[in-house]
């Protein structure tokens, strides 16, 4: 572990981290699917202005962080591009959406909601792996 931690390039994971900050914010926007979203999850504007935003924001991005961290890990020092992006992708689509997939079964919710937020995921780790597979 001390070994791969020595060998990660931070900065790449900065950026892509970073980037799927950014992704979240045009993915979730009216422009996108906010409005959808928020209709499929039952989330209203007069609900979403009570958070704080400072610890959503401030956690949605330590996951992000974290989450590019830990892919960082998995992939190496210097993965190539191809299989980075690949592997991004497949995490994403079948870890994380296919994780999704089995709770939202189980909670019966919309399978629009599962393309929306799983659909997100698999951007967000296709984005981490072509930034990973740029950038070592």
């Amino acid at each position: 572990m001390e070994n791969a931690m020595g060998q990660i390039n931070y900065l790449a994971v900065i950026a892509a981290a970073v980037s799927a900050f950014l992704l979240g914010g045009l993915w979730y926007s009216p422009a996108l699917f906010g409005k959808r979203w928020m209709a499929l999850c039952g989330m209203t504007e007069e609900r979403a202005a009570q958070a704080n935003q400072a610890k959503v924001f401030g956690v949605a991005f330590a996951w992000s962080l974290l989450g590019a961290l830990v892919f960082a890990m998995f992939l190496g020092p210097a993965p190539a591009f191809g299989f980075a992006t690949g592997a991004g992708f497949a995490a994403g689509l079948f870890w994380v959406a296919g994780s999704f997939a089995i709770n939202y079964q189980f909670e019966q919710r919309p399978l629009g909601l599962l393309a929306i937020n799983g659909g997100y995921h698999t951007v967000q780790y296709t984005l981490f792996g072509a930034i990973l597979g740029l950038w070592h």
